[in-house]
């Protein structure tokens, strides 16, 4: 049973770690980078539906995208989600057939926000890890509450359970550091 609880939060919080990483590579750094459409929802026919799964998403240049719909009905739905995306500062071209995100160069100022979105949402990552500790503290609680564990075996657990969070808040630390790395290379 302790085993079970363990194994359930740490699997989450690998899962938090991953979903960082994800975040991470949403924002945009010098170069253009096809996962910064990967969390990208589209209005196709009233269906939010996410763009990888409308077209294909290449990047043929250093600073450019090039979006290929699937559907070329959804050209304007797409164009307009990539228009109104935050953090983005691009003007998609649409030529009938694809369309070409051209990035522009980032500016210090920039690069500078964009470090500090990337550190709010790592924090708001390792309190998801924080929370799925919480939650795993209070099942092992349970535990010792019911009688159906003893004390040994609980403060073994708590400790693992501790080691556990540590380790993957410090790969949301260390995924932050690339990142931040990224963003201020020029």
């Amino acid at each position: 049973m302790i085993q079970e609880i363990l194994a359930t939060a740490s699997d989450k919080m690998q899962k938090a770690v991953e979903s960082a990483k994800e975040d991470f590579a949403t924002i945009r750094s010098g170069r253009a980078n096809p996962a910064l459409f990967q969390k990208l929802m589209v209005d196709y026919y009233g269906t939010p539906t996410a763009l990888s799964s409308l077209g294909s998403i290449a990047n043929p240049e250093a600073r450019t995208i090039v979006v290929t719909p699937y559907d070329k009905g959804a050209l304007a739905a797409i164009e307009k989600a990539i228009r109104d995306m935050p953090n983005l500062g691009a003007n998609p071209t649409n030529d009938g057939n694809l369309i070409r995100v051209s990035l522009p160069e980032l500016t210090e100022e920039r690069r500078k926000d964009y470090v500090k979105i990337v550190r709010n949402k790592a924090e708001d990552h390792r309190v998801s890890v924080r929370n799925i500790r919480r939650k795993a503290k209070d099942e092992l609680d349970a535990l010792k509450k019911d009688g159906l564990a003893g004390d040994d075996d609980l403060a073994r657990a708590e400790k693992e359970l501790e080691a556990s969070t540590k380790t993957h808040v410090d790969n949301i630390d260390e995924a932050l550091k690339r990142k931040e790395t990224e963003l201020l290379e020029v």
